[in-house]
């Protein structure tokens, strides 16, 4: 989960029962009028752009019961701890018998939610009323959820290389991520957020970050973390106001100042992205000078030409890579960090652009 800024709003799912006593939670999956009028299926509009997206009509979701996930994950030993956040701790773990995509033994993570955290609880139902429905192949696959006794936890699909951020920002003396696999990833991640941005939902991620993009056994970026999500405005309305909740150095500056949240906030987010990949430098880093913590202002002034951009590259990618493909990004990054949310792309723009340098670099 991200940094929130605020007291989180939940305007979407609906849920009944008071978690600490045990009781167990009621799931609305039908709580928004697009949904609601929804068919078996809504299909994202172009799958040349988004790729082979659904809505289902009600999720498939198994609900696990807390002794099978105790067993998975050997109690929720200290070893099999794989990450942390806000909402709780995340466990590798084996499925022995339960029958996951034809497989008798399937690995899994389960994030458990914190009984005495202070987020978690209304982030737990969101996540399941939008991952729980949405099906894309650059979107983190949920398995099944459990409630029981007071215990809240999320089952996904294991993702072998971890994050994005693991393999950024990691130390030691560890190989990075080559050139054309990063451009991969960014493609992967951009048609996630066209899926969501193009459902009848209008999905607004919210907490578009580097941890919240998973690997896959062959890099391919799957988003995760939906406890933010919610759906975006409606005709005429161009925006939705919210408390301010999010992740800071990547929250657009618009959400920040005034609670306005747009569609493409979250392209402003998907920028700074951009830059983490191109630099190998954190989006946020207290440990640099005051007036250069942030990345975009440190790296702004020098995306106007490829010898102002050199001096600024991941040095671990010992240049290997194409010249004219990271500015063609750079200049990508600048127009999605405009700062007027009208002027920048949209992120079918986006995935075109980033599709269109991919094969150029390839020639």
């Amino acid at each position: 989960m991200g940094v929130c800024y605020g007291t989180p709003d939940f305007p979407t799912p609906s849920f009944t029962g008071r978690l600490k006593s045990g009781m167990k939670l009621t799931i609305s999956s039908s709580s928004s009028s697009a949904a609601s009028n929804s068919h078996d299926l809504v299909v994202a509009h172009d799958n040349l752009a988004y790729g082979d997206g659904q809505i289902l009509a009600e999720h498939n979701l198994t609900d696990f019961s807390f002794a099978e996930l105790k067993e998975a994950t050997k109690n929720f030993r200290a070893d099999a701890l794989v990450g942390e956040g806000g909402f709780g701790s995340v466990y590798k773990g084996m499925l022995h018998g339960r029958e996951q995509s034809g497989r008798r033994k399937t690995i899994i993570a389960v994030k458990r939610l914190d009984p005495e955290g202070l987020q978690g609880q209304r982030e737990w139902v969101t996540e399941i009323k939008f991952l729980g429905r949405l099906s894309h192949p650059n979107l983190a696959k949920l398995l099944g959820f459990c409630q029981e006794d007071g215990n809240l936890a999320l089952v996904y699909e294991f993702m072998p290389k971890g994050s994005l951020n693991n393999h950024l920002f990691r130390e030691g003396p560890t190989s990075t991520l080559p050139w054309d696999v990063r451009l991969k990833i960014a493609i992967g991640a951009a048609k996630g957020l066209a899926f969501l941005h193009n459902s009848e939902w209008k999905i607004i991620y919210r907490d578009f970050k580097t941890s919240n993009i998973l690997l896959d056994q062959s890099y391919t970026a799957k988003l995760t973390d939906f406890g933010l999500a919610r759906s975006g405005p409606q005709e005429p309305e161009t925006h939705v106001s919210t408390r301010i909740m999010g992740t800071y150095g990547y929250a657009a500056p618009e959400y920040v100042a005034t609670g306005h949240l747009y569609v493409k906030s979250d392209v402003y987010s998907f920028g700074v992205v951009l830059l983490e990949i191109l630099t190998g430098l954190r989006a946020n880093d207290v440990n640099r000078p005051k007036a250069k913590r942030l990345l975009v202002e440190l790296a702004r002034p020098l995306l106007s030409s490829k010898r102002k951009l050199k001096t600024i590259m991941d040095s671990r990618l010992e240049d290997d890579y194409s010249m004219d493909s990271a500015f063609q990004i750079a200049q990508l990054a600048l127009k999605c960090l405009q700062g007027t949310p009208f002027k920048r792309p949209s992120m079918t723009e986006v995935v075109e652009e980033l599709e269109s340098i991919e094969a150029a670099s390839a020639k």
